[in-house]
């Protein structure tokens, strides 16, 4: 087996509100993804926008795991040979979370709520928040995720141990705020010894707030390797190894000298 994963980044321009649009347009942009692809990244909350408005106006753009979201993740993950991660609006027993997802193309699944909910647009209003990241194993690799304000958070963030070798960040981070975005991103990947594939989407929400879209692979030395789709498409590509990053971990053990430490 590679230890190169292959990964493909979609700044997908969400319309919200609006399920089966997204979903569409994400069907439609698999096709002309690249087949080579092992791992695809969505924006947060990909197929509604982020939530505004109070909890029983969100309610509507939520859904079980078992929803049509979901159901169509599969669906396509296993159409194109591929995993797909990214975020949803989940409802379980009556309670909504900022949901990340990872679907293999196999049909397993992994599920871990937003945990720093973004207080300043009161979504700690209508969001329960997670207690745990998301951490998955797939095809040699050791993945784990967080979701946009997350990131700021480096306490989260933090990969003991080398417990994972690639951290994925999915956002709607607006472009008043981008430059924060980019470089908390480089942050993560230079003091995590890993790559870092920030996914941003593009558009205007409710509230008229803009999305560029600004998405990165970013290697464990902080520098961006992302690759621009040569025919045209609104996709990003990166090529992740796992020989470079063990030759690196070893030459610069810079995780040794850490800080033990313990979440509460």
């Amino acid at each position: 087996m590679s230890n190169s994963l292959n990964v493909c980044l979609f700044p997908q321009t969400i319309v919200w509100g609006d399920r089966q649009h997204n979903l569409d347009t994400l069907e439609s942009m698999m096709l002309r993804m690249h087949p080579a692809t092992d791992l695809l990244i969505l924006p947060e909350t990909f197929s509604t926008g982020c939530p505004y408005g109070d909890k029983e106006e969100v309610r509507p753009l939520a859904e079980r795991n078992s929803g049509p979201t979901v159901e169509r993740l599969k669906s396509l993950a296993a159409r194109h040979g591929v995993a797909i991660a990214g975020s949803f609006l989940a409802d379980t027993g009556g309670l909504l979370a900022n949901r990340a997802f990872f679907i293999e193309p196999s049909g397993d699944e992994v599920f871990a709520d937003k945990k720093h909910l973004f207080t300043m647009a009161g979504e700690d209003k209508i969001l329960s928040a997670g207690n745990r990241r998301l951490k998955v194993r797939f095809r040699g690799w050791e993945i784990a995720m967080v979701v946009c304000y997350d990131l700021r958070f480096p306490v989260w963030c933090r990969n003991t141990d080398n417990d994972y070798d690639l951290l994925i960040a999915v956002a709607n981070w607006p472009v008043a705020r981008v430059n924060a975005w980019k470089k908390l991103l480089m942050a993560r990947a230079i003091e995590n010894e890993a790559y870092v594939c920030g996914v941003d989407c593009k558009g205007s929400d409710p509230k008229g707030f803009e999305y560029d879209g600004a998405s990165m692979a970013i290697d464990f030395k902080g520098d961006d390797i992302s690759v621009a789709d040569p025919e045209g498409n609104d996709l990003i590509y990166a090529t992740l190894s796992l020989d470079k990053l063990h030759r690196f971990r070893t030459k610069f053990p810079a995780y040794l000298d850490a800080d033990p430490f313990t979440l509460i």
